[in-house]
């Protein structure tokens, strides 16, 4: 094909094939999304080999969170500075070093410092591919490209488990990271060989950098993540530093948004949240990130600590999501153009919903399949959840912002992500604690199965290590009974909690205005 031709027969991506920049953008974001899957699986292990506690290997996924949504609303200014495709190009980079330097670490904090700086070099990496795809398709074939791109984000999180299980047993917990420096390479190669910048970026007149809103947002998000993280082990507003550290959050909140509602030149354009689909897609993001993080990192974890499975054992278990996810993308690329998708966007939710609640009802004897049908349909409802979501909210985005609204927009998934995650961690611990001394008051000396399983147990360590020591091991073996079945009503809780929270979301959904069928490009769009 001449350069004339291919120009004529793909013009909003100077004549290269708009599905070769599908899998070029498409593979960063795998990565990125791949990465915070692997490590929810690994965080047992690296608590164990890092001398540190689960609650604060949670800090491994929630300090990543936090760089990300600092970088995320700066991510368009970047690009327009030093162009998407350089900008882009730098991210990768930083993340694939980065990565390098997590699998390395000797201790906590150097890990957590190396997370810090691949979150900031992975945070622009899904706005920045999410807009360049979006402009690189009609507007009519944008549901089937966003279907594609389902494949990197909602595929990802529902592989990223089997996978780092099976690397952390086959090897440790540091390749769960050094599997990125190959995928970054190659990244690298298909963006420098297929992306292009369009010509208002190349032409972009940029403004000074807006260091004061930028310092207000890492205040905010900065005091918020360490009160998540640490506001559990000081008994939140017991603490003074907490009360502090929340007076922060909400003075430098409530002053980043008066600074760039009210500058014309502002790191972060919020005007353009008075679009109604832009507005409601916000909301519905956020709360979506409660929903997807709480189950990637809540679920591995119950199979481990509860039920006693290997990191591989668990990722086998949870990761027959995949073939859900690769079900339902294509379905739902089909049917976006045909069916108003506000009604896929709720069926996903309900979907999604039900099987929170299915999972909420585990009990000790479960087998590794008996959870099989609503893992793999989680799954295939996420693919219904994802793409409406974000076609729908940029629907009526022009190009020149599409680049600041993608910011925003995931900047809110993982804020949303980031407090779901130190909610569940925390309702973890204070529900097992509560369960348990409910399950300790009704179990009185005298209950008849006290006595029987406690006589058996008797029994049976009085054969292994004699009468005096069988019978404080005999108690010893039923209080870890009492402890493991208060942790199990503690993921239970956590799960139902989740279902309804779905369940919320898919009445939200209404509140998006519906799209006509093939809507013309919005004003402005290239």
């Amino acid at each position: 094909m001449t350069t004339d031709a291919a120009h004529a027969r793909f013009p909003l991506t100077q004549g290269v094939n708009p599905w070769l920049i599908t899998v070029a953008v498409m593979l960063p974001t795998f990565m990125e999304v791949l990465d915070t899957a692997i490590a929810s699986v690994a965080l047992p292990y690296i608590a164990g080999s890092l001398s540190a506690s689960n609650s604060e290997a949670t800090w491994v996924l929630t300090s990543y969170l936090v760089a990300n949504a600092v970088i995320l609303p700066a991510s368009n200014w970047f690009a327009r500075r030093f162009g998407r495709k350089r900008f882009l190009l730098i991210c990768v980079t930083i993340f694939t070093v980065a990565s390098f330097f997590c699998g390395a670490a000797p201790s906590l904090a150097v890990i957590l410092l190396a997370r810090v700086v691949q979150g900031a070099g992975g945070g622009a990496l899904q706005p920045l591919s999410q807009s360049i795809l979006l402009e690189s398709f009609p507007p009519a074939k944008r549901s089937a490209a966003m279907a594609a791109y389902a494949l990197g984000i909602v595929v990802a999180p529902v592989l990223g488990p089997t996978l780092g299980g099976w690397l952390t047993d086959t090897y440790s917990w540091r390749y769960a990271f050094y599997i990125n420096i190959p995928v970054g390479i190659l990244a690298v190669f298909l963006i420098a060989r297929f992306v292009h910048d369009p010509p208002y970026i190349r032409n972009a007149k940029v403004s000074a950098f807006d260091n004061i809103g930028f310092g207000l947002l890492i205040v905010w998000t900065g005091c918020l993540q360490v009160v998540l993280d640490k506001g559990q082990e000081d008994d939140w507003f017991g603490a003074v530093w907490v009360r502090w550290a929340v007076a922060a959050t909400i003075i430098g909140l409530i002053l980043w948004i008066w600074r760039e509602w009210s500058d014309p030149k502002g790191l972060v354009d919020l005007h353009v949240l008075k679009d109604r689909n832009f507005r409601t897609g916000c909301l519905m993001i956020a709360l979506l990130g409660m929903c997807i993080y709480i189950t990637i990192a809540m679920l591995p974890l119950f199979y481990q600590e509860v039920l006693g499975y290997t990191a591989y054992s668990a990722g086998w278990v949870v990761g027959p999501r995949g073939f859900g996810s690769f079900v339902g993308s294509p379905v739902v690329g089909y049917l976006g153009s045909r069916v108003d998708q506000r009604k896929l966007l709720c069926g996903g939710f309900l979907g999604f919903s039900v099987c929170s609640y299915i999972f909420g009802s585990v009990n000790l004897s479960i087998g590794p399949w008996t959870l099989l049908a609503p893992i793999i349909f989680t799954g295939f409802t996420l693919s219904f959840v994802f793409v409406p979501l974000a076609t729908m909210t940029v629907s009526t985005i022009p190009n020149e912002k599409m680049g600041n609204a993608t910011g925003l927009f995931n900047m809110l998934r993982n804020i949303g992500g980031s407090i779901g995650i130190s909610i569940a961690t925390t309702s973890l611990v204070r529900r097992a604690a509560a369960h348990q001394t409910y399950l300790v008051a009704h179990l009185a000396p005298s209950t008849a199965e006290l006595e029987q399983r406690s006589a058996t147990l008797f029994g049976y360590l009085g054969r292994q290590m004699g009468p005096p020591s069988a019978r404080s091991g005999a108690f010893g073996l039923l209080y870890q009974m009492v402890e493991r079945q208060a942790a199990l009503l503690a993921y239970v809780d956590i799960f139902r909690w989740t279902a309804v929270l779905a369940f919320f979301c898919a009445v939200l959904t209404w509140l998006f205005r519906k799209q006509p069928k093939h809507a013309a490009p919005p004003p402005g769009a290239h």
